[in-house]
């Protein structure tokens, strides 16, 4: 028989119940991290990747009171050092820089045993860095319309580079195609460095690029820079349109950078992440390197995070699909 006594015993002990929830997850987030956290950059040391998260990494060890260690996993097209973190436990121990792979590489490479949306959490966006469209400094085409136009007049004749199938650059140069409604061949490096070389001789007619690699050739004179992919002018280039400014509309195209965690890890500690991110993306220091890059920093929320990788990954893969791209 329940009695009054009873009764405040059990409404006691669900009150002490929700009380120890609540003071474990308030430990929890406190608690985290209490050793070094990884940090995995699925690229080479050295590339902007790897630049963007020894720099965002650095300042979260300074904040968090923890060392964060950068783990270079480069190949596969990040898709090892991309699967690491995917398959490695989900206690914020283990965080990836994640780029452009992360949502284009599923449909690249469907046997992969990852997926880029579903097997992360998206702690928030870091940035993003327009592409510049160059051609060499003696090519005939004084603006994008010119380009285009020549293209158009003859199917097929013109070529562009870029740093191998299902890069950046190459699916860039895809989209450029389908906007401009003109037909290009691509050629295929095993690198940016190679197809750049033949670019500055005038053996490609037009590639696309990160602001950085292209920034000493344009300003030596080597290399002509037509338009930047952003919505606004780039710091670097402030002279160059963009693609709207132009007259090619329906054209955006960038890299981009997104701090992820395995899936399932804690919301607290996704929570506590998150602050950190953007309390270091607004450190002067941090923005100064990242700038040096030609970025534009994009803080934002866990959630927008993820809707922005969701609109990035059905954009890129109509793409691939409607120029049927296969990796190598």
């Amino acid at each position: 028989m329940k009695t009054p006594f009873t009764q405040q015993l059990r409404r006691r002990g669900a009150m002490a119940l929700v009380l120890l929830c609540a003071s474990a997850a308030a430990w929890s987030q406190a608690a985290y991290p209490n050793k070094p956290v990884r940090l995995v950059v699925p690229f080479a040391a050295g590339g902007a990747v790897d630049t963007v998260g020894r720099s965002v990494g650095e300042r979260l060890a300074v904040q968090m009171g923890q060392p964060v260690i950068v783990d270079n996993k480069p190949g596969a097209n990040a898709n090892i050092g991309t699967e690491n973190v995917a398959k490695s436990p989900a206690d914020g121990y283990s965080l990836l820089v994640g780029a452009n792979g992360v949502v284009t590489n599923n449909t690249l490479y469907p046997n992969l045993s990852f997926n880029g949306l579903r097997d992360f959490t998206p702690i928030a966006r870091i940035g993003y860095a327009p592409l510049v469209l160059v051609t060499p400094a003696d090519a005939q085409y004084k603006n994008v319309q010119e380009l285009v136009a020549a293209a158009r007049a003859k199917p097929g004749a013109m070529n562009y580079g870029s740093a191998g199938n299902g890069s950046s650059g190459h699916l860039a140069g895809a989209l450029f195609e389908s906007v401009g409604k003109f037909d290009a061949l691509h050629v295929a490096y095993k690198g940016g460095s190679p197809a750049l070389i033949d670019l500055i001789a005038g053996r490609l007619n037009f590639m696309l690029l990160n602001p950085l690699e292209v920034l000493p050739h344009v300003q030596s004179g080597k290399l002509k820079a037509l338009a930047v992919t952003g919505e606004k002018r780039a710091p670097m280039l402030p002279n160059v349109p963009t693609m709207a400014e132009a007259g090619v509309t329906g054209f955006d195209a960038s890299v981009w950078w997104v701090l992820m965690a395995p899936a399932k890890t804690p919301a607290d500690i996704v929570s506590k992440l998150n602050a950190e991110t953007l309390k270091a993306l607004a450190d002067p220091g941090v923005r100064e390197r990242l700038n040096a890059l030609g970025a534009v920093i994009t803080p934002s929320s866990s959630a927008d995070a993820a809707a922005f990788l969701k609109s990035e990954s059905a954009k890129w893969e109509k793409v691939i699909h409607d120029a049927n791209i296969k990796a190598d």
